[in-house]
């Protein structure tokens, strides 16, 4: 359990940022860049949640909530530090079933969604872009230092899940925002 004191330590006021192993890097490396993008795509959902208000969609963004915490404390951690807390592939599984879930409640796609509506479901499309944002962070962070295949794999499905969430969203209200080509000419 994390117990915090005192919010400030001066410790970053050089530019730097410690990892889990206690190791400094640079606050501009990319894998605080990373971390940085998943910390705006949780707070996105706390947006969404506040939004949404209590209800089916509560339970499932508080779970993805905690699951980024994990991430984050992942993509922290260097890969060859045993038993840190990591991001598993029962949680990729978990978003998956629960895209599948919500995606049998949807009609198919038939035309590209704007990403608007009613506003639980923009907010949740924000979410989703933000994440997508995270996953080519954590992408670019790989290049420089390992990220873990799960992380990534986990990213990638978390879009996945906001954007049929917002569609359900919209779907519950009255239907999804489509995109019409050309409309603005």
């Amino acid at each position: 359990m994390v117990k915090l004191n005192k919010i400030y330590t001066r410790t970053g006021d050089d530019g730097t940022t410690g990892l889990v192993d206690g190791s400094r890097v640079a606050k501009s490396d990319a894998r605080m860049a990373a971390i940085g993008d998943v910390d705006e795509a949780n707070s996105v959902i706390g947006v969404a949640r506040a939004a949404l208000g209590a209800g089916d969609f509560d339970d499932l963004l508080a779970r993805i909530q905690n699951d980024l915490f994990d991430l984050g404390a992942d993509l922290a951690t260097p890969p060859e530090i045993a038993g840190a807390l990591r991001v598993v592939q029962s949680q990729i599984d978990w978003l998956e079933e629960s895209i599948d879930r919500l995606n049998a409640e949807l009609p198919p796609l038939t035309s590209f969604v704007l990403p608007a509506g009613e506003g639980g479901a923009a907010a949740l499309h924000l979410a989703r872009a933000i994440a997508r944002r995270a996953e080519r962070s954590a992408v670019a962070a790989n290049e420089t230092a390992p990220v873990r295949g799960e992380v990534l794999r986990y990213l990638n499905r978390l879009s996945d899940l906001l954007f049929v969430a917002a569609r359900l969203v919209n779907h519950r209200g009255g239907g999804d925002v489509l995109w019409v080509p050309g409309a603005s000419r």
